[in-house]
C-alpha cells in the first residue's frame, strides 16, 4: 500500500487565552499612558498656578508703586506751591516793613519840622543814606538836615564827612579832603529855613574796609552837629546816635 501524501492544510485549535492576554497588556499599557499623562498634566498645573499667582502679585505691587509715585508727585507739587507762596509772603512782608520804616521816618521828619513836640529845637541831622555806584569804589551820599519850623530863621554852613575803617588790619580814618570832590574841599554847603537835603560823592581806596561815618555839620553861627553812623545803618538809611554825639541846641 502506497504512502499517503501530507495534508495541505493543518487545522489548529484557536488559542483564546493568549488573545485575551494580549488585549489585557494593551489595556494596561493604555491605562499606564493615561496615568503618565495625568501625572505630567498635574505637575504642569502645579507649576503654572504659582506663576499665575506671582503675576497677579506683581500687578498688584506695580499698581501700589504707581500710586505711591503719584502721591509723591502731588506732595512735591504742593511743597513747590507752598515754597513759592512763602517766598512771596516774605517779600511782601519785607516790602511792608520797608514802607513802614519809611513812614516812621517821614512822620519823625514832619513832626520835627512843624514842632509837634512844642519845643524849640536847633539844627538836626535827620537822615543819612549811602548808595553804591556800580562798577566803582564810589558811593553817593545824602544828608537830610532839619530845623524846627518855630524858629523861622535861615541857617547856613558846611557839612563834612570822614570814614573810619580798617586798612591793612589797622584802624584808620579818611577825612573829607581824601574822600570828596576837589570842588567841595570845604564840605557840602547848606542854606535853609526848614529842611534841606545835601548830596555828595565819596570814593574809598580798594584796600579800605569802612565801618563807620563821622559827620560834622558846622553852621555859620551856633554849635556844630556831630554824629557817628554805622556804615550798615547808613546803607539802610537808619541812623543811630553814639555816645557823645549831639545836635545843635537853640
Amino acid at each position: 500500500m502506497g504512502s499517503r501524501p501530507p495534508p495541505r492544510f493543518i487545522v489548529r485549535r484557536h488559542d483564546d487565552t493568549g488573545h485575551r492576554q494580549r488585549w489585557l497588556w494593551l489595556g494596561l499599557a493604555w491605562l499606564g499612558s493615561l496615568l503618565v499623562v495625568g501625572l505630567v498634566v498635574g505637575a504642569l498645573s502645579r507649576h503654572a498656578a504659582p506663576a499665575a499667582v506671582d503675576h497677579r502679585q506683581q500687578r498688584v505691587l506695580l499698581g501700589q508703586i504707581e500710586d505711591l509715585k503719584q502721591q509723591i508727585a502731588n506732595l512735591q507739587r504742593a511743597a513747590q506751591v507752598n515754597d513759592v507762596a512763602t517766598r512771596s509772603l516774605r517779600g511782601t512782608l519785607a516790602q511792608r516793613e520797608e514802607e513802614l520804616s519809611g513812614l516812621r521816618a517821614d512822620l519823625g521828619f514832619y513832626s520835627r519840622l512843624v514842632g509837634g513836640d512844642a519845643q524849640r529845637q536847633g539844627l538836626k541831622l535827620q537822615e543819612v543814606k549811602l548808595q553804591p555806584i556800580a562798577d566803582s569804589r564810589g558811593w553817593n551820599l545824602a544828608l537830610s538836615l532839619t530845623q524846627n519850623a518855630k524858629r523861622g530863621d535861615e541857617i547856613s554852613g558846611n557839612a563834612t564827612v570822614s570814614v573810619e575803617g580798617l586798612r591793612h588790619d589797622k584802624v584808620v580814618t579818611l577825612d573829607w579832603p581824601a574822600l570828596g570832590d576837589a570842588k567841595q574841599k570845604d564840605g557840602l554847603p547848606f542854606r535853609f529855613t526848614y529842611f534841606q537835603q545835601l548830596h555828595g560823592t565819596i570814593v574809598l581806596p580798594a584796600d579800605f574796609r569802612p565801618t563807620r561815618l563821622r559827620i560834622h555839620i558846622q553852621p555859620a553861627s551856633g554849635e556844630p552837629v556831630n554824629r557817628a553812623v554805622a556804615w550798615g545803618a547808613a546803607l539802610s538809611g537808619n541812623i543811630t546816635t553814639a555816645q557823645g554825639d549831639h545836635d545843635a541846641q537853640p
